[in-house]
């Protein structure tokens, strides 16, 4: 695996104007990418947000394996944790989903308020995850506006902002963080293959071989389907098939394996070759 580090200065910025939010807030919405659940995991969260309940919502899961989704919702659910899977951009009822999950987590919160003989206030929930998951497109889609700007690459949004969601619930709209190193090569190569990572610092030929290594290792066929070629090409001349059937030639009709690469890696990230998860519960 290609190791991949990527910790910007306005990511450290963000991780410490989080962490001192955190103190006014009651839960955490954590969005991970339902492609690589482990991967998209902030172990920053496990420390800061100590104590808070939290809903992990599985985004993007209309791209990954339904199967392994589902296994993955079933590992991350915990007492104080729950986990859900959604097509944040197109799924009507998001809204309303995530929303009746935060209200079940922050119930303990509620009766504690009403035990004391005080007016419960709104819940307040910080939105959290690593760059290109989908935060700001669930804000939207919950508050029912384009409130916060949205793209597919990472780092568009660079501060925090609150977000009135409705009379009982508070978001805080949070930049995508990752963290200081990447302690497993595996885990930056499987961000930059799924777009939370700033393309210019990448190989890209190198992050798209290891992804069709790992691709092969659960989905044998898939490569072969979706370019036409021998199911065991060898992967250091898959990047040629790939060119060779999506028309990616140089001047001299040699395959352009650099376009060849960016090709692969912007159809894994569509869909095209098919709902694949790049991580399975028990590997």
């Amino acid at each position: 695996m290609v190791d991949v580090q990527w910790y910007p200065g306005h990511m450290e910025k963000a991780r410490r104007d989080m962490q001192e939010s955190l103190r006014a807030v009651d839960l955490i919405v954590e969005i991970r990418d339902a492609r690589v659940p482990d991967a998209s995991r902030n172990p920053l969260l496990d420390t800061m947000g100590q104590g808070k309940g939290r809903l992990i919502v599985l985004s993007k899961a209309d791209l990954a394996d339904p199967v392994e989704t589902q296994r993955w919702i079933d590992t991350l659910t915990k007492e104080d944790q729950k986990a859900m899977a959604l097509d944040i951009a197109h799924d009507p009822s998001a809204k309303k989903i995530v929303l009746e999950q935060l209200h079940e987590l922050g119930k303990p919160k509620i009766e504690r308020m009403v035990r004391r003989g005080i007016r419960p206030r709104a819940l307040r929930a910080m939105v959290c995850g690593i760059p290109n998951a989908g935060k700001s497109t669930l804000i939207n889609r919950i508050s029912g506006k384009n409130r916060v700007r949205t793209e597919d690459r990472p780092g568009v949004t660079r501060s925090l902002a609150w977000i009135h969601a409705d009379k009982t619930m508070d978001l805080l709209d949070t930049p995508g963080v990752l963290w200081p190193k990447f302690d497993d090569p595996r885990t930056g190569s499987l961000l930059a293959a799924t777009g939370a990572v700033n393309e210019s610092i990448l190989d890209l030929k190198e992050i798209a071989m290891d992804t069709m290594h790992v691709i092969r290792q659960y989905y044998p066929d898939a490569l072969s389907e979706a370019y036409q070629c021998d199911p065991d090409t060898r992967i250091d001349v898959m990047l040629e098939k790939i060119a060779a059937a999506r028309h990616a030639l140089k001047e001299n009709n040699e395959p352009d394996t650099d376009r060849a690469a960016v090709i692969f890696l912007h159809e894994l990230r569509e869909g095209k070759l098919g709902r694949i998860t790049l991580e399975h519960v028990d590997a």
